[in-house]
């Protein structure tokens, strides 16, 4: 198998399956590297990824960069969007990719083999040269690169809830120390009965704490 064959292929046993998003991601992941002179898959922790939506497509961009959430290579700032910011962290260069707007109407005309429309753009985007596919451009990030890799056994303690908050992710309000939530960017409110009980009574009485 060709080297995108085989990305493809570890991309589908992680995905239980393979999809045109898939491919957009896999090829989108080889591009960013060879544009950035960076090997891709990688193995130590040179690249970063912000990528921009979650789903099939991110599934196929880690496993073509070698980039992982769990690995805090890559990043989701999740705008709904397939398109990725790939960035040298040794150089600081970065480059952010999407795919053509042309790409759907274009895939089809790689695949007249294909049975139906899906088919179409899954073989397709296997097919079409890179710069049919997509479109790359420089970019500067807006915040700072070294704040976002953060520092190694870094913690600090919200002063409101008391919780850890790692990766230098604190803000300051008022000269509290306090973390995102309890600085009022929480996603979540809890759920409590008017008495300060457990609202869900099928949480265990040890593991929950009123606030």
């Amino acid at each position: 198998m060709t080297s995108l064959e085989m990305l493809l292929h570890r991309s589908a046993e992680h995905h239980q399956h393979l999809c045109p998003r898939q491919v957009l991601g896999v090829r989108m992941g080889l591009l960013g590297g060879a544009l950035l002179q960076v090997p891709v898959p990688q193995e130590d922790k040179r690249l970063l990824v912000i990528v921009e939506t979650d789903g099939c497509f991110t599934d196929g961009l880690a496993v073509a960069t070698g980039c992982w959430v769990g690995r805090r290579t890559m990043r989701v700032i999740d705008f709904g969007k397939v398109a990725a910011t790939f960035v040298d962290t040794r150089t600081g260069r970065a480059l952010r990719i999407v795919p053509h707007p042309e790409s759907r109407q274009r895939a089809q005309l790689y695949a007249p083999d294909a049975e139906s429309r899906w088919e179409g753009y899954l073989l397709g985007y296997r097919r079409m040269p890179d710069e049919e596919l997509f479109v790359a451009r420089p970019v500067r990030l807006r915040f700072s690169l070294e704040k976002l890799i953060s520092r190694d056994r870094y913690r600090v303690v919200c002063e409101a809830c008391g919780e850890e908050v790692i990766n230098e992710r604190e803000v300051i309000i008022d000269g509290r120390l306090l973390c995102r939530g309890c600085a009022g960017d929480a996603y979540y409110a809890y759920s409590e009965s008017e008495d300060g009980g457990k609202a869900d009574p099928s949480l265990p009485a040890a593991l929950f704490r009123a606030r």
